[in-house]
């Protein structure tokens, strides 16, 4: 038997109990050396943790005390730079601003503002130089372009022309001024009101007598003979039939479902827009008579701006959703800091997305089978409109002293990324000639915009 040591003055069971103890015994030892130098790097730490929290106190306590947004300790040195501008204070911020004169670039300084304002527009400045030309070429009196995205309600182009002399007003656009007979064109407000209210379809069956464009009283009779023409609703509504619309007015609609969606669409509201634009106006009046001039635009006291009217097509190619106008896109101070940024806004819904597309049904027939066929019939013919959707309403009427034509166009066109789609309204004054008509510059424009780059 091999000798083994002793352990407390007892010897050890074996070997391995032996060796378990030994290794104990030097694992003690070990450490008992390392306690000097564990106590050593604690007090370090403790000491840096120590100097790094008094140090750092004096910072934070000075940035609070710095900070101009904490009530109780002001800045003295307050920041100077102007604060943000909300979309209410844009017509204020914007008084300077002269539209008849915005660069080439879509970007205008205002002059006078402390500090200098830099206004980016939302101008498709190529579309805005193109009808800007094309309206000077017009041979009109007056005349005025808008083109809006229906989806946003970006304005892609604001232009108007007026030859000397025929607008004492002429630092006003004429884009918004709301002095012009709305004419045929509130027949898509009576024939909303129809198929929503009435519920009458597109191929809903109506009569006349008469003429398609006149309007007397002995044609708004409710009778029918041999001299009774038949007609659909969406004939009736792109042939610009007035006895119908007259009739629609009378017993179907009255004048408190027409002032309803009139109002609606904005008519005697506030259009909010960046700049001032004036309120559309109508009267609804008391007499049969009256709500048939009133319901098929037969009149000329039922006033309109070519930006409202716009916005009235744009409800009906977005399915009944009127999105708010803009114009400036941002506007930034000298550093470049940017105080105000558009977003689309969403501001009435006159009508359901169902009546909108009966709607579109019903200016779709316009572009190809009615008042304005002629003029399209050139943009239908090309290959790159074959999935354009397009549709419009015309309109005519003189003044009231009968020495101007009040010509309009107002219509959309909407390519399959819907995005891209855009609205136009054309208002095209003319005086004892007739100049272009305003659905040929309406083909003009939209043909522009969809030209390939």
């Amino acid at each position: 038997m091999k000798f083994l040591p002793k352990r407390n003055n007892r010897p050890y069971r074996n070997w391995r109990d032996y060796q378990r103890n030994l290794q104990r015994n030097t694992r003690s030892k070990h450490h008992l050396r390392r306690i000097p130098w564990l106590g050593i790097w604690a007090g370090v730490a403790v000491l840096f943790l120590c100097a790094f929290f008094y140090a750092g106190s004096w910072p934070f306590a000075t940035r609070e005390r710095s900070n101009p947004l904490l009530p109780d300790s002001p800045s003295e040195e307050q920041d100077s730079s102007p604060p943000g501008i909300s979309r209410d204070d844009l017509p204020r911020v914007l008084s300077p601003l002269k539209l008849e004169f915005l660069p080439d670039t879509g970007r205008y300084t205002l002059a006078g503002s402390d500090p200098s304002l830099t206004v980016e527009t939302s101008l498709n400045m190529s579309l805005q130089r193109y009808a800007s030309r094309l309206l000077k070429r017009s041979r009109t009196v007056q005349a005025a372009v808008v083109v809006l995205r229906p989806y946003d309600g970006r304005i892609l182009v604001l232009a108007d022309y007026e030859s000397d002399g025929s607008n004492p007003h002429t630092d006003e656009n004429l884009c918004l001024q709301a002095g012009f007979p709305a004419a045929s064109l509130f027949k898509i407000v009576s024939a909303a009101a129809a198929i929503e209210a009435k519920s009458f379809t597109p191929d809903k069956i109506l009569y006349f007598r008469g003429r398609k464009y006149t309007l007397y009283k002995s044609q708004l009779r409710q009778r029918k003979d041999r001299y009774t023409t038949r007609i659909s609703l969406r004939h009736a509504f792109s042939r610009s039939v007035n006895p119908v619309f007259g009739k629609i007015g009378i017993y179907d609609l009255g004048g408190a479902l027409m002032t309803q969606y009139a109002t609606g669409f904005l008519f005697n509201e506030s259009i909010p827009f960046d700049v001032p634009v004036a309120r559309s106006y109508i009267e609804m009046p008391q007499d049969d008579f009256g709500l048939a001039e009133i319901a098929s635009g037969f009149n000329k006291r039922t006033l309109i701006s070519p930006l409202h009217a716009t916005l009235i097509t744009a409800v009906v190619a977005n399915d009944g959703i009127m999105m708010a106008p803009w114009l400036v896109d941002s506007i930034r101070d000298e550093s470049g800091r940017a105080l105000y940024q558009a977003k689309p806004n969403q501001i009435a819904t006159p009508v359901k997305r169902s009546t909108a597309h009966n709607l579109q049904v019903l200016m779709g027939d316009t572009v190809i089978s009615g008042t304005c066929r002629k003029s399209f019939r050139p943009l239908r013919r090309k290959k790159r409109f074959e999935n354009i959707a397009m549709g419009a309403k015309t309109g005519t009427i003189n003044d009231k002293l009968d020495q101007f034509k009040y010509d309009w166009l107002t219509a959309y066109a909407i390519p399959p990324k819907k995005s891209e789609g855009i609205c136009v309204t054309i208002l095209a004054v003319h005086g004892e000639k007739l100049g272009i008509r305003a659905a040929d510059l309406a083909r003009h424009v939209i043909a522009r915009h969809f030209s390939p780059s």
